[in-house]
Parts: structure tokens; C-alpha cells; sequence
């Protein structure tokens, strides 16, 4: 059976291109899915900060205990955004851990220095260089507050080196430093630059007192490494630490790589279980209409005494070599595809530059095996019906194929649906993520849904679009009926493909459209304040004291942003925050205070968004327990309920709950509303000069800024589903190239018959036109039912936001190419002498 598979697939080339093509590229979208998933789980940043350190105790998760399913309790860890910290009292018990010669404390402080304003760089006190090990180049340690030391990739570009004086901004601060050494090691570091103050200086600038960032263990020469690292382990564990080693180092020294790392797996993982869905759906479409389109051949093997299961087996012989070469094409075009979906996102922020593409082999084999069993799983099932049959009933069941399948096709189909309408219950009772997902599996049930019932759609669209067509089309319409009646099974491939791109794209597209431009509205009418002052480097909390005293200033607030982590009804989730100072914030935010008051907002209380507090289950005056930035718990009586979470964040708190959990500890922002004809721009201009990089711009600008922001964090689902989309529709223009093409007998038949090339191509056409038509309704009306119900769970949207060009795009599109990869092959085919076409194989 395998050398026969090999000589059909090599008779009948064109014939297996359509399958050859959705299988590659199914291989070549999952492999990118899977390698990027791959890499992530690879990516362990740079240890060479903590390169002499056996084990670095440091805080850069969160785990939250859920709910008891079974007796057992669900954890689920989460990423701390605002990088947690380990009290100071840490590195003395890890001292005392026999076989230890030194535990280090490392303070990692956020600086800024005008000689290189565009190299990130980090402030660590002088003791922290034993953990690298750094060695003096040229120079001495420093010795007071006014000198640094400054590492070989920070001197190098700036000319840096000792004697030399440059200013550093650290804490909205701005100083002169005396550049006393230079530092270098002996390996290759990549990240960020570093330089460092005396361990005093740094304490004392660092926002966290009492805490390091992380404790580096370093070891004597003859300790016990096992007894060691157990014990590390355990004061780790006592202090809510996690104890790295190994590579593992590289995630404490980075702790954007555990950020990178956690994107590139959700990412990856969230794609590729869309694709998945996707690639099942189309390669099974395509390998059933492919064993249909042989059927008579098939019928010819069973009446010539061929056994049901050699049938079967040569069919799944030619699937599997098609797997094959699909994954010798796919998995290459995968791997470059990952490449440049790498670029992108490094480009826009998303990873590190030091992100690398990993891997392959195990994304590989398993992409390859899973479209592999997919295939050979849909030609089984679509050689079941052709080898099921008597040898004497063969060729006649090859020339008339039952219009509509069986009773539980039928039951399936309908159980899908039904399934579909009973979870828009359940995405309008939530929100969030739980909405999105299950908004997704809404939308997937109901093509689900569609392709199972799709023969009794399209023959009952065939039977109501019939008088249609025939007014329109003449008799070509009558027959073009009839050719769909028939062919109710034959179409499904294609109307399930276009339902989906449609479906998907009109849901994943417009939602995120609707996401930006509620957020961007709720931020613009919400902000009341007409100007607001900024800097690169942060503003100390004084900044807005400062700004009240300014003649003309009505009013002012600072605006720290962050991230907090809350209990869901699923599992926690990270949800963005901001804290702020609420003397006279009602003149220059309005938040649309549903209930309570924001002039309440005090340390130990908090305002929440209407829709995290449904989430959550809080209610005005309860207790909200939740983890600030840094994982410390708080719990917070509730005191507002506003609706504007989009534009300013789930959840607000007292600027000083935030005090010594964030990274600085500055704010972002002050923003300033001023009396009618104060003529305050000057004396404002005046007090931005104060602050490092400090400006007064209008408030309609940090509007421009935050649509930018918006988009580019929307950029990464709308790449998903173009691509996700693409390889839809070119999967249903690949179907339609395949029908079109073994349709030449049909076409040749009727035109010996008296059918006319005109009346033959304007049958077509009409079949097209009545086919699209079916598709594009159903994606349509499935796109507004998913995307109405998640808009209205997420953002409170009655009526979703739809761009007339995202439609006329989408439609216009997907409509232009199924004509195309219909129209070009017919023409092709009635170029043909009939009679010759009546000798060619079906």
C-alpha cells in the first residue's frame, strides 16, 4: 500500500497540492506557536550579574492559593509587576548558614545618567560586586557619597572613567557624581549597565528601607553545596523567597526576563490553542473533500476486489507521506516565521533584546505528529464511507453521494449550537479574561456547530435561495441550485473555512478595536485637569504639593501607576492600579463614581472599578483582601465604585498605600487644573525646570500617548488573528481551487449536452454568489453575537464599536479571494475541449 500511495501521489500531483497546502501551512503556524512557547520556557536571562553566587534568594512571584477542588487546593503564581523585595534580616540568617562565607545584599535602584541617557542602567551599592565577581580595572572603590564606580560597558561609549564627574538621576533626583573606578569581568555580560554607590548611599536612596532587592550566597571552598542549598532553600521559604540557582540566577539578576519569559509562554500558548482549533478544522475539511473528490477511483479499487482496509490503508500511506513533506516545507517556513514575529516584538517592547529563538526539535516533532493525527485521522473517517460498501454497490454510490449525513452528525451539530447560546450566559455573568475565553469557546462551538450541520445549511439555503437565483440568473441560476442542493456535503469544507475567518476575524479584530477605543474615551472625558507635568525619570511626591503653591493652580494630583493583583471567581489576576493623592482629585479626575466617594480614599481603604468588583464579589463598605505590586497583602475597606476602569485602571488607592512598593517610589504624573485666565503656563514651565527632564504638556497630548500606548499593546492580538484569518480564507480559497479543478467532467458534461461556456461560467457564479452569501451571514451574525456579548461583559457597551472600513475590509476581502480561487480555475476548465474533459480523472 506504501509503494501505491507513493505512485498515486505522484500521478496525481495536482490533485493533493490543495491538502499539501493546508498541511504545511498548519505545520508552519502551529511551529511558530510551539517555538515561540519553546523559547520562552528556554529563556533564563543572564546570570552573570550573580555569576559567583551558588543560590540568590529574591521575591519575583506570587503564589495564591484557590479553590479546593476534590480535597485538593489549586495554586496559581503569578509575575510580581512591581518586583518584590526580602527583608534586610535575610542576608544575616543566610550568614549564618554553616558552609557560607558571605551572603550579599543587592540593592537594584533605578538611574538615569546624562552621559548615556539611552543605555539602561541600574545602581547597586559596592559590596554587590562580589557577586558578579567585578574586578577593578583602573581606579578605586568608591568612598563617600559623591563618588561611583561604573562598569566597562558604561565607560566604554562615554569616555568615562576616574576623575571623571557625571550626573545621575535617581529618585527624581538629580546629582553630581565623581567617577572613582571602573569595573569590569571577566566574561561577556549582556543586560543592562551598572554602576555603584557606598552601600550607605544606596540604602539611603533606596525606596525600600530595610529590604535588598536580592541576597547572593556565596560559598567557602570546602562546604557541603547539598546542605547548603537545602538550608537556603528553607530561610527562603520562611522569608516568602524563592531560592535560585543555576541558570535560574538569570531570572533574579533580570527580572524582565521572567516578564519575557511569561509573555513568550502565555503568548505562544494562548496562539496555539487558537491555531490548533483552526488548523483541526481546515486540515480535516481538506482531507475529507479530497477522499470525496476520489471517490469513484476509490469505488473502482473496491469493485477490482480491493479490501476495505487496503483502501484504507493506502489512504492513510498517502496522508502520511503528505505529512511528511509538509513538515519538511512547514517546519523551515515555522522557524523563520518565528524569527521575525521575534523581531517584531522586540521592536515593540514586548522582550529584551538578549531574547533569543530556541529550540526547535521538540516543537518539531510534536507541531509535525499533531497535524499528522489530525490528518490521518479526518481520511480515515472520510474513507469510512467508501469502504464500508458492498463491492457491487461501489461505483453507484460513487456517482450519487447522499446529500446530508447522519442522525448524530445531526445531534452533535445541534448540541454545539446549543452549547454556544448557553455560554453567552456565562460571558455576560463575568468579565475580564474569564469573559474572553469564554467568548472564544462560544465562538468555536458555534463554527463547531456550523460545519457539523453545515450539508443541512446549505441545502436548505440552496432550497430558499433558489427562486433568487433563478430570477437573476436564469437558468444557469436553476441549475446552480440544483448543483448546491446536491452538493450540500461537498461544500462543507468551504462554507465551514469562511465562517470561521469571518467569525474569528470579526470578533478578535473589532474587540480589540473596542478595548482602545474605550480606554482612550474614558481617559480623555475622565481627566478634567487641562495640563499635566511629567518627566521621564519620575517626580518625587512633592511634585504636586509644589505645583498647588503655583499662582492660578485650582487644584493638583499626583498619579503613581502599578499593578495589583486580585482574587478572581477562577484565579487571581493582574489587574493595572494607580495610586493617587486625593486632595482635590474630584476637579481634576472624574472616574464616574457610581457609589461612595473618593474623597473617603484614605491609607487602608479603596476605590474599585464596577466591573472588578463584580468579579471579585466586593461591595461599597466591604473588605477587599488583594497583593500590592511588590506581593504584599493588604486587605482595604472599599469606599467607591467608579465605571471608568479602562482608562484609569481596576482598582485606585491612596498614594501613600503604594509608599516603598514600587520600584521608585515616584509618581508619573501630576495633574494640574488652573482658574479661567490664570496665566499660569509660566510659572508651571518654570517648576517643571526644577525636575530632570520635566515638562508641562497639555493633557489632550497624554490622550495621543495613551492611544499610542493602546495600540501598540493591541498590536500583538491583531497580528494573531491576521494571521489566523489569513490561513482561513486561504484555506477556503484553497478548498474552492480544489473543487473547481475536479469539477472538469461535470462542466465538460453540460456542455456536451447543449450548456453553453456563458451559461456554464454565469452556473458558477451564481453557486459562488449563493454559497458566499450563506458564509458570509452566518460569520456575520456569529462575529456580532460573540462580539456584542464580550463587549457588553468587558467594557458595559451596549452596541460594539465597528469601523465600516474593518467590515468593507474583512467581507470585501475574504469575498474578492473565494471568487478569485473560483472563477480563474472554471475559466480554466471551459477552455477545455469537452470531450476531452469527459477523459480527464476526477
Amino acid at each position: 500500500m506504501l509503494r501505491l500511495a507513493a505512485q498515486t501521489l505522484r500521478h496525481r500531483t495536482g490533485g493533493f497540492l490543495a491538502t499539501f497546502v493546508a498541511l504545511a501551512a498548519g505545520v508552519a503556524v502551529l511551529m511558530t506557536c510551539a517555538l515561540l512557547v519553546e523559547s520562552g520556557w528556554r529563556h533564563q536571562g543572564d546570570p552573570h550579574r550573580y555569576g559567583a553566587a551558588v543560590a540568590v534568594v529574591a521575591d519575583r512571584d506570587l503564589t495564591v492559593d484557590g479553590p479546593t477542588v476534590l480535597g485538593e487546593t489549586e495554586h496559581t503564581t503569578v509575575l510580581l509587576p512591581e518586583r518584590g523585595s526580602v527583608p534586610g534580616k535575610v542576608a544575616g540568617d543566610l550568614a549564618d548558614v554553616p558552609g557560607v562565607d558571605r551572603a550579599v545584599g543587592d540593592r537594584r535602584l533605578v538611574v538615569t545618567t546624562t552621559a548615556a541617557p539611552g543605555l539602561p542602567t541600574t545602581g547597586h551599592g559596592w559590596s554587590s560586586t562580589a557577586l558578579a565577581p567585578y574586578r577593578l580595572v583602573s581606579g578605586r572603590p568608591p568612598r563617600s557619597d559623591g563618588e561611583i564606580a561604573v562598569d566597562a560597558r558604561l565607560a566604554g561609549p562615554t569616555r568615562l572613567g576616574p576623575g571623571a564627574t557625571t550626573e545621575v538621576i535617581t529618585g527624581g533626583v538629580s546629582r553630581t557624581y565623581e567617577v572613582s573606578g571602573v569595573v569590569g569581568t571577566d566574561g561577556t555580560a549582556s543586560g543592562r549597565a551598572a554602576l555603584f554607590f557606598t552601600d550607605a548611599h544606596a540604602a539611603a536612596l533606596d525606596p525600600h528601607p530595610g529590604r535588598y532587592d536580592a541576597v547572593g550566597v556565596l560559598t567557602a571552598p570546602d562546604a557541603d553545596r547539598d546542605a547548603v542549598l537545602a538550608e537556603v532553600r528553607r530561610i527562603a521559604d520562611a522569608a516568602g523567597a524563592t531560592a535560585y540557582t543555576g541558570h535560574d540566577r538569570g531570572i533574579a539578576a533580570e527580572p524582565e526576563s521572567a516578564a519575557a519569559r511569561s509573555l513568550a509562554l502565555g503568548a505562544g500558548a494562548a496562539f496555539a490553542g487558537y491555531a490548533a482549533a483552526i488548523v483541526g478544522f481546515v486540515v480535516a475539511g481538506t482531507v475529507g473533500l479530497s477522499v470525496r473528490h476520489r471517490r469513484r477511483d476509490l469505488a473502482l479499487l473496491r469493485a477490482v476486489a480491493a479490501t476495505p482496509g487496503q483502501v484504507r490503508s493506502m489512504l492513510l500511506a498517502e496522508v502520511g507521506l503528505l505529512g511528511l513533506l509538509a513538515g519538511a516545507v512547514g517546519v523551515p517556513a515555522g522557524l523563520l516565521a518565528t524569527r521575525q514575529v521575534r523581531d517584531a516584538l522586540v521592536s515593540r517592547g514586548f522582550l529584551p533584546d538578549d531574547f533569543t529563538v530556541r529550540g526547535g526539535v521538540l516543537s518539531a516533532a510534536a507541531v509535525v505528529v499533531t497535524v499528522a493525527v489530525v490528518a490521518l485521522f479526518s481520511a480515515w473517517i472520510a474513507a469510512l464511507r467508501v469502504t464500508r460498501i458492498r463491492p457491487t454497490e461501489a461505483l453507484g454510490e460513487a456517482a450519487v453521494e447522499p446529500a446530508t449525513g447522519g442522525r448524530a452528525r445531526l445531534v452533535c451539530g445541534l448540541a454545539c449550537v446549543a452549547g454556544a447560546f448557553s455560554l453567552t450566559v456565562l460571558t455576560g455573568a463575568t468579565d475580564g479574561q474569564t469573559a474572553l475565553g469564554a467568548a472564544m469557546g462560544m465562538l468555536y462551538l458555534f463554527v463547531l456547530g456550523v460545519a457539523l450541520l453545515a450539508p443541512w445549511i446549505n441545502q436548505g439555503a440552496a432550497r430558499l435561495l433558489g427562486p433568487v437565483l433563478r430570477t437573476v440568473w436564469g437558468d444557469s441560476g436553476y441549475l446552480a441550485a440544483a448543483n448546491l442542493r446536491a452538493n450540500a456535503r461537498g461544500a462543507v469544507a468551504v462554507l465551514t473555512a469562511l465562517v470561521l475567518s469571518v467569525g474569528l476575524g470579526g470578533t478578535v479584530w473589532f474587540l480589540q478595536d473596542n478595548l482602545e477605543r474605550q480606554t482612550v474615551a474614558q481617559s480623555r472625558e475622565g481627566v478634567l485637569a487641562q495640563y499635566a507635568l511629567t518627566s521621564g525619570t519620575g517626580l518625587p511626591t512633592s511634585a504636586a504639593a509644589e505645583a498647588r503653591r503655583v499662582p492660578g493652580v485650582a487644584a493638583a494630583t499626583g498619579v503613581r501607576r502599578t499593578s495589583v493583583v486580585v482574587p478572581d471567581r477562577l484565579e487571581p489576576q493582574t489587574v493595572p492600579a494607580q495610586g493617587i493623592d486625593p486632595l482635590g482629585a474630584d476637579r481634576t479626575l472624574d472616574l464616574r463614581v457610581r457609589s461612595g466617594s473618593l474623597d473617603a480614599l484614605r491609607e487602608g481603604t479603596v476605590a474599585v472599578s464596577t466591573a472588578r468588583a463584580d468579579a471579585a464579589g466586593w461591595r461599597l463598605g466591604d473588605k477587599a483582601r488583594l497583593w500590592l505590586g511588590d506581593g504584599t497583602p493588604v486587605t482595604l475597606r472599599v469606599v467607591a465604585l467608579y465605571e471608568r476602569g479602562w482608562g484609569f485602571g481596576d482598582v485606585t488607592l491612596h498614594r501613600r498605600t503604594l509608599d516603598g512598593h514600587t520600584v521608585t517610589g515616584l509618581d508619573d504624573r501630576v495633574l494640574i487644573r488652573t482658574t479661567p485666565d490664570s496665566g499660569a503656563e509660566g510659572a508651571l514651565a518654570e517648576l517643571a525646570r526644577r525636575y530632570p527632564g520635566g515638562q508641562v504638556t497639555d493633557t489632550a497630548r497624554l490622550t495621543g500617548e495613551l492611544a499610542e500606548d493602546v495600540a501598540v499593546s493591541g498590536w500583538l492580538n491583531k497580528m494573531l488573528v491576521t494571521v489566523l484569518v489569513g490561513y482561513a480564507v486561504l484555506a477556503a480559497a484553497n478548498t474552492l481551487v480544489m473543487g473547481a479543478l475536479a469539477r472538469t467532467r461535470e462542466l465538460s458534461l453540460l456542455r456536451l449536452v447543449g450548456v453553453t461556456r456563458g451559461q456554464a461560467k454565469r452556473m458558477v457564479h451564481a453557486e459562488q454568489a449563493g454559497l458566499l452569501g450563506v458564509a458570509l451571514l452566518i460569520g456575520a451574525a456569529i462575529a456580532a453575537v460573540t462580539l456584542t456579548t464580550i463587549v457588553r461583559a468587558v467594557t458595559g457597551a451596549t452596541v460594539p464599536h465597528v469601523p465600516a472600513t474593518g467590515w468593507t475590509a474583512l467581507l470585501g476581502g475574504t469575498t474578492a479571494l473565494a471568487l478569485l480561487a473560483t472563477v480563474v480555475p472554471v475559466t480554466h476548465i471551459l477552455r477545455t475541449a469537452p470531450v476531452e474533459g469527459m477523459g480527464v480523472r476526477e
